[in-house]
């Protein structure tokens, strides 16, 4: 880290124009079909594929009530992340924005805690990824998995942005092609139209206690497994960054951000209550396979283990490139180890080396201690997304004042009915969070990642100290 001295000079209310971006040096080599493909297929993650069933297990088919409410939240948050990239397009994102709206300490805080979240999201994703190899492979190391899967996307986004692109153009393309394909399927069924099945009617939404037959508590469950679902959404807004035309991608991303939400999560958790009984125990391990295999797709177990691994090894790549990215940014500003500010091949390498390296530390810690400290790092950023939202929403309340009287062109993405829904998103978030304190679970993660943004939080402010008060 730099010294305070150092650090101090950053604290000028406004931030340099190359911050997070670095334009002279990353270069723009995303073309806008790999992010319109990053946007589609951003949406669609393992959480959605297999976290769901936990969500359905609880609040029965009342789960697309919390897909909805939770992907409302969502679409209000990605408008208001899109006004600000758009008029602003940083690798840096919304830690960027905060910086300028709110001051280095919220850009230093949000930009961490987003990079400490990717990194372990990797090495959970990773040792997914290894777990569904091992039932193909029964002979082979978990180890072993871990690390080839570690090597080759680290290769990748250490090559080129372009071979990031690439790979995650196709992942991308992969689970939008099993989902589409899903929900054809899915609605065929319920209209009776797919050889071999009838249609169910309404039995399965209002049968085995009804609509909600755990009542407000299995809701509020549904809601909160709901809400992680949906994470990831925000790597597309650091990619804009480095496409062709940062302004343009952003704005389309954003703009069919409320279809891709609707379609993908709420239209397929109302394909799978309609077709089977959500208390069906097959609901809980899969419930995109229970579906396919209710339908007598063969192989469906299989068939969801491919899909679920592009979806953990999609989500790795993405991850990466995030979590490198974020944290060059950061390096930019004078956030971070100025060792790791160097980009060569247009490819801040040394951040990608480290975003890498942390990742797979992490996995070596869920090896060595597996109910300890890596269960630790799980809590720290168990709450971490709701934290980089609410930094979303204030920059955003703080920033518009600023476009709307400075820069009116800017504004190429405007949030709705602003400031109402800004305000509104706000209460949301809060109220998520006081949801989590009813969990023990949850409540735990609250408390760590708490403790990981209070701590972050007086780091940056301590490093943006005048100069006077450090002598």
């Amino acid at each position: 880290m730099p010294s305070p001295q150092v650090a101090s000079k950053a604290s000028a209310p406004s931030v340099p124009p190359h911050s997070g971006t670095s334009p002279a040096q990353l270069t723009h080599g995303l073309k806008q079909r790999h992010l319109s493909m990053i946007a589609l297929g951003g949406v669609i993650g393992a959480g959605l594929f297999v976290g769901s069933g936990a969500g359905i297990a609880a609040a029965g088919p009342s789960i697309v009530l919390a897909f909805a409410a939770s992907g409302l939240l969502v679409m209000l948050v990605m408008r208001m992340l899109g006004e600000m990239s758009a008029a602003h397009p940083a690798s840096g994102s919304f830690s960027v924005h905060a910086e300028r709206a709110l001051g280095p300490w919220a850009g230093f805080t949000a930009g961490w805690i987003f990079w400490v979240l990717l990194c372990v999201a990797v090495a959970a994703e990773a040792i997914g990824a290894a777990a569904i190899m091992l039932t193909w492979f029964p002979g082979s190391a978990s180890w072993m998995w871990v690390a080839l899967f570690m090597a080759v996307f680290c290769g990748t986004n250490l090559a080129s942005v372009r071979n990031f692109g690439e790979y995650e153009f196709w992942f991308a393309a992969l689970k939008v092609l099993a989902i589409v394909a899903f929900l054809a399927l899915g609605v065929l069924a319920i209209t009776g139209l797919l050889p071999g099945t009838d249609a169910p009617g309404g039995s399965n939404l209002t049968g085995a206690g009804g609509f909600f037959p755990n009542g407000s508590e299995g809701l509020v469950v549904g809601l909160l497994a709901s809400v992680f679902a949906y994470g990831g959404l925000e790597t597309v807004s650091i990619a804009a960054a480095e496409s062709e035309n940062p302004v343009r991608g952003v704005a389309s991303a954003v703009r069919t951000a409320m279809w891709r939400i609707a379609v993908f999560y709420v239209g397929s958790m109302l394909v799978i209550v309609t077709l089977i009984p959500w208390n069906d125990p097959s609901v809980l391990s899969g419930p995109y396979a229970a579906v396919l295999d209710h339908l007598g797709i063969p192989a469906a177990g299989e068939v969801m283990k491919v899909v679920v691994l592009i979806a953990l090894l999609s989500a790795m790549n993405a991850n990466i490139y995030g979590a490198s990215r974020m944290s060059y940014s950061l390096v930019v500003r004078g956030e971070g180890p100025a060792l790791l500010g160097r980009v060569s091949g247009g490819v801040p390498r040394r951040t990608v080396l480290a975003s890498s390296a942390f990742g797979f530390f992490a996995v070596l810690l869920s090896l060595w201690w597996p109910e300890t400290v890596f269960s630790w790092l799980l809590n720290m950023v168990g709450a971490a997304v709701l934290v980089v939202w609410g930094f979303i929403a204030v920059s955003q309340l703080r920033s518009r004042r600023t476009l709307e009287r400075d820069a009116p062109e800017r504004l190429v993405v405007r949030m709705w009915l602003f400031p109402f829904l800004t305000w509104l998103a706000l209460a949301g978030i809060a109220g998520i969070l006081l949801l989590m304190l009813r969990d023990g679970d949850t409540r735990v993660q609250l408390y760590f990642t708490g403790g990981l943004t209070l701590a972050l939080a007086a780091t940056g402010l301590w490093r943006q100290r005048p100069a006077a008060a450090v002598r």
